[in-house]
């Protein structure tokens, strides 16, 4: 009779005890991405980490952000959801000893059942530096695939190694509707919350357990279960919670702060940007806010001393006297009654004036890093050593023997004269100083002229310094360097977001999905290629990237798009060149439908369309090609018929009624380029073979000997440059509502 082990059955008990008496937010954790609150920006439909999920084909993670946003939830989701061997690690009590257990049953797992293994690290940030780099190897090779959460910011507390091989996503906290969702949730839930015990709350007390706990699930889930469990039932043996008990149950909002992580450097820098921007409001907040968190008031007037010289500078010279005697006053004041030094400084600073033209000093030194020419001029030289033999000190005008204390004289450098490096601002005291600044500087520039035609140094022997060797740049193909000024043309002021979502119509390269892919690495880019034979050489070049870097590949031009994407898939940008070629008005329509039902309400769409303005003929007839007068009739006879056969349907005017249709507001911009053609052996078959289209609208606009003349005059051009022109409208819209 086979036994069970003593030690598995205590086990056993042992977590179902733990399970009863686990913490309510502990209990009532989601266990499916579809239960999972808020984070849809990096979790909603067709969202990179969800797609990655759904696929088991989750890589390297670092999950950050502040408490109680879901990050180990979405850890434990994964592993409910992956093929893969999941295990986990707390980094506050595990070593190398326990890493290397782990990586051992991994290569074990992997070398005898091919299963991979998913190693999830809570407080990830906690691990030494000689930790993580134990771990390094084997997320490297494959052997674990590392999830980690963190409450910092891991591009400070997470070895760069390691962040560069994993793919960071941030969790904000939690909006007020998830919060309310889950608290009602867990009075609904009668397996895993209160829903089998008779339970009323109050709106007010939802409203203010929600507003306290500052978008943290586990904060407000603790305080409803204090005061579920601390509230006697009323005489009908319901639990009812009002506002009272709500208060007593989360007194106070956590300030999250760590004067080493992003709380602390954020804050300081929502100070300073607040000093900056003259809201005296918003820097006392952040003051009292830091303050509260025990921040070092000494730090804070440190860093008001920076802003007194970096912010307001010479537009008022008495902020960094003010502040370093609030500074001085705090240290002989202490707290609490320091905070009025502390509050006058901040005040101040946001109430003055303001310029930074002190930051010239950067230019300088750049100059000077960079410039190999910084002689002293040699009537600025000492003339005490060596100044008779030289002629050092020779020339110099004393200021102060001169009217108001000055004369125009040389300063800088010879080969740095003329350059500026402070530019006085328009407000306070330099403002007040800044037209006589402006006139003696064009002074000192008369002088430099006046300096450089009399004669130069007197040097006993010295070669001349040798000329600077200049690189030459090596320059982009012109077809490159012009279809990459297209690409910026097309994106060009596009204010992106990390989640954003974007759809290439009808792509033939990855050209116009190289900025996409750098902006919104969070969110995702979708193409549509053009054709079957474009997807075929589209998913070539894609095996070059990491399989979560790739963007998605879906249908060609001539399939149903919105059957290729993910149920209630949006994009908030969708773009392409020359999408829809050829098709007319009830296609365009139908075309443009499908848009606005897959855009979202704030989308952006860019369409590019490039239409040539000149063919052979027209091209011959620019550059200036008359011969005989039969060749001049043939030029201007097909020069009048290219243009309509050069037009590529659609054009944005077809499509601006359809966008108004639709709802979208939209706007055109067009421009000409002025290109050049080689005349190739290549070219010319394309162009003349019997079967071209070009080639058959000759045969019905000519006659044959016509035919065969312009044939022989652009056949006797090969090898030369034709003169092109290309047509650009760049149409731009909108959405102007979101769809019914």
């Amino acid at each position: 009779m086979a036994t069970t082990p003593l030690s598995d059955l205590f086990s056993h008990h042992g977590e179902q005890l733990r399970q009863v008496l686990a913490p309510l937010a502990d209990r009532l954790r989601p266990r499916t991405l579809d239960d999972f609150q808020g984070q849809e920006e990096i979790l909603g439909p067709g969202r990179l980490l969800r797609r990655a999920i759904a696929a088991d084909r989750v890589g390297n993670l670092i999950l950050h952000g502040p408490p109680g946003v879901g990050k180990t939830t979405l850890a434990r989701i994964i592993a409910a959801t992956t093929r893969a061997h999941f295990s986990s690690l707390n980094a506050v009590l595990a070593g190398v000893k326990d890493l290397r257990a782990e990586v051992e049953a991994a290569q074990s797992r992997l070398e005898r059942h091919g299963l991979r293994s998913l190693l999830f690290i809570d407080e990830v940030h906690r691990f030494n530096s000689a930790q993580q780099d134990a771990l390094l190897p084997w997320v490297e090779n494959g052997t674990v695939t590392l999830i980690g959460a963190t409450t910092e910011n891991p591009y400070f507390e997470v070895n760069k190694a390691l962040v560069s091989r994993a793919r960071l996503f941030r969790l904000q906290p939690l909006q007020p509707k998830h919060l309310r969702e889950l608290l009602l949730r867990a009075l609904r839930d009668p397996e895993r919350g209160y829903g089998n015990r008779p339970i009323t709350i109050s709106e007010e007390a939802i409203a203010h357990l929600v507003d306290v706990a500052g978008g943290d699930a586990r904060s407000l889930l603790n305080a409803l279960e204090l005061a579920v469990e601390t509230t006697d039932p009323n005489g009908d043996g319901v639990i009812a919670i009002d506002l009272a008990i709500a208060e007593e149950s989360i007194q106070q909002r956590a300030v999250l702060y760590d004067k080493q992580g992003d709380a602390h450097f954020d804050t300081i820098s929502a100070f300073i940007k607040s000093l900056r921007g003259s809201d005296a409001d918003a820097a006392l907040f952040w003051l009292a806010r830091m303050l509260e968190a025990g921040e070092s008031p000494r730090f804070i007037l440190r860093r008001m001393l920076i802003s007194a010289g970096e912010d307001i500078g010479l537009a008022d010279p008495q902020a960094i006297v003010v502040v370093e005697a609030c500074a001085a006053a705090f240290d002989r004041i202490g707290l609490p009654e320091g905070l009025y030094p502390l509050a006058q400084a901040a005040v101040y600073l946001a109430g003055t004036e303001k310029s930074n033209s002190l930051l010239g000093v950067f230019d300088a030194l750049k100059q000077v890093r960079e410039s190999n020419r910084q002689q002293v001029p040699s009537h600025l030289r000492d003339a005490n050593r060596d100044g008779q033999a030289f002629g050092d000190g020779v020339g110099y005008r004393y200021p102060h023997a001169y009217a108001e204390h000055w004369v125009a004289q040389q300063y800088l450098p010879s080969a740095l004269q003329g350059q500026l490096f402070w530019q006085p601002g328009n407000l306070g005291w330099e403002g007040e100083r800044r037209a006589l600044l402006q006139q003696r500087r064009a002074a000192q520039l008369a002088a430099a002229a006046e300096h450089a035609a009399e004669q130069g140094e007197v040097l006993s022997s010295a070669p001349d310094d040798p000329a600077l060797e200049r690189w030459l740049q090596r320059q982009l193909g012109s077809e490159g360097q012009r279809l990459d000024r297209l690409r910026e043309r097309l994106w060009d002021g596009a204010r992106w977001q990390r989640h954003d979502r974007v759809l290439i119509l009808e792509a033939r390269s990855l050209l116009w999905a190289l900025d996409p892919l750098q902006h919104t690495p969070e969110g995702g880019v979708v193409l549509q290629a053009a054709s079957a034979a474009d997807r075929r050489r589209l998913e070539a070049q894609l095996q070059v990237l990491d399989q979560l870097q790739r963007p998605r590949l879906v249908g060609c031009a001539d399939d149903d798009l919105s059957a290729a994407l993910e149920p209630a898939e949006r994009f908030e940008w969708i773009a392409g060149r020359h999408p829809w070629r050829g098709l007319q008005a009830p296609e365009l329509e139908q075309r443009l439908a499908l848009l606005s039902t897959i855009a979202s309400p704030n989308a952006e769409l860019r369409l590019l369309f490039s239409t040539p303005l000149l063919g052979p003929a027209g091209a011959l007839l620019a550059l200036g090609t008359q011969g005989d007068g039969p060749l001049a009739d043939v030029l201007n006879t097909v020069a009048a018929a290219e243009g309509a056969w050069l037009a590529a349907p659609p054009e944005p005017s077809h499509l601006a009624p359809l966008l108004d249709e639709q709802g979208w507001r939209w706007s055109c911009q067009s421009w000409q380029e002025d290109l050049e053609l080689s005349l190739s052996a290549e070219l010319l078959n394309r162009w003349l073979e019997p079967q071209s289209g070009y080639r058959r609208q000759l045969q019905h606009l000519l006659r044959p000997d016509q035919e065969q003349r312009l044939l022989d005059t652009l056949r006797q051009r090969q090898g030369q440059r034709l003169p092109q022109r290309l047509g650009h409208h760049l149409l731009l819209a909108s959405r102007a509502k979101a769809p019914a």
